[in-house]
């Protein structure tokens, strides 16, 4: 049988000192040959600004706003390889790709199964479910901001969503379709051959193509303005009183911000939150690196309403209990590989619904995003 490959694009609740050396700066990732896309339009069949030379894009103007506020908005550019910048042809062609479900085996599931736009970009699943009614092994994150992050899968075994697009349609509890019977399958689809010739001129339909066309339109997946944004910037009206109480919390006494930090709510590393499940996490990937056991992907906070069940077991139903796991010490306190970050830190039931106030107001508006609903032929 077919290895299956673990589903999701990123998520889970922590970081470990130990691991922090795993991430890349922004700075490493420029000099590996990455441009950033200056601005990716909400709705992505609008044409997007095409990147020539990295040196001419320049973050947001940041002068207007105080250090506290530069630190939790999206400032900087959406990233892209310098293979694969950001066209709308090539938007075009993955967004068909991303919801078309003759990419999976009995053409009954797409990407867009598992990650919903209606759900958060998840799909409120307790496990990922693909053909055949097949249950994955861990939950469905979301894709939101995902092209942000440094590592995707729960276990973070990829960097890029290039990297990552391919896996979820050969994985047998997925889409279960072999590459070597789908890139023929669209190339016997004539529409597709000329959105394929649009998008990435002279290089057809392969393997890498198809990849790079399901990232591109991924990378339009971004949170959108949230109160939260509009009370960093100064609108102290944007949030209710407890939920900025909540926010002071969050970065105090519960200690969030050791994991969850930044414009994404996420350091971009891997913790293990003593939910006992067994999972081996991150040591699977980092074979001999014993702190990692059962250490996942921190998940980004934005939209973090929409994208229930939590954790990577998908066994959390609400923002309480998983702040709960979160600030007190997790599900099991001598869980093996738990991380030095998960520590009870004494929150009360009313100083975690006020965090969760705060979580509240980091859900903006749905994405303006045209769903096909008539395919290549």
């Amino acid at each position: 049988m077919k290895k299956s490959i673990l589903l999701g694009v990123a998520t889970a609740c922590a970081l470990n000192a130990t691991v922090v050396s795993e991430i890349s700066s922004m700075d490493d990732i420029s000099k590996s040959g990455w441009v950033f896309v200056s601005s990716v339009s909400q709705d992505t069949t609008k044409i997007v600004q095409e990147v020539k030379q990295e040196k001419e894009v320049k973050p947001a103007p940041t002068k207007e706003f105080s250090d506290e506020a530069k630190k939790w908005l999206r400032l900087a550019p959406v990233p892209a390889p310098s293979n694969n910048k950001v066209t709308p042809q090539r938007i075009e062609l993955g967004k068909f790709l991303y919801f078309d479900t003759r990419l999976s085996i009995d053409d009954t599931v797409s990407c867009a199964t598992c990650h919903n736009p209606d759900m958060g970009w998840s799909d409120q699943q307790t496990k990922a479910v693909g053909v055949g009614g097949a249950v994955g092994p861990r939950n469905s994150p979301t894709i939101i901001n995902s092209a942000y992050q440094y590592h995707q899968f729960w276990d973070g075994r990829v960097r890029t969503l290039e990297d990552q697009a391919l896996g979820p349609i050969e994985a047998d509890v997925e889409m279960n379709l072999s590459l070597d019977v789908l890139i023929p399958k669209l190339k016997g689809i004539g529409e597709y051959v000329t959105l394929f010739e649009k998008a990435y001129p002279g290089e057809g339909i392969t393997e890498d193509t198809l990849a790079r066309a399901i990232a591109s339109f991924e990378r339009t997946v971004v949170s959108t303005e949230a109160p939260f944004d509009k009370f960093i910037k100064g609108d102290k009206l944007a949030i209710s009183t407890v939920a900025q109480e909540g926010f002071e919390l969050f970065k105090a006494k519960g200690h969030c911000t050791d994991c969850h930090d930044g414009f994404n709510f996420s350091d971009g590393s891997f913790h293990n939150l003593g939910l006992g499940d067994g999972d081996e996490g991150r040591v699977k990937v980092r074979r001999g690196v014993t702190k990692l056991f059962g250490a996942m992907k921190t998940p980004t906070l934005r939209d973090v309403t929409k994208s229930w069940p939590y954790f990577h077991d998908g066994s959390v139903k609400t923002l309480h209990e998983a702040t709960a796991i979160c600030g007190n010490g997790g599900r099991f306190a001598d869980a093996k590989g738990l991380s030095s970050f998960i520590v009870d830190r004494g929150l009360t039931p009313k100083e975690i619904d006020k965090i969760v106030e705060f979580m509240k107001t980091l859900e903006g508006e749905p994405m303006k995003l045209t769903i096909p609903t008539v395919f290549p032929k």
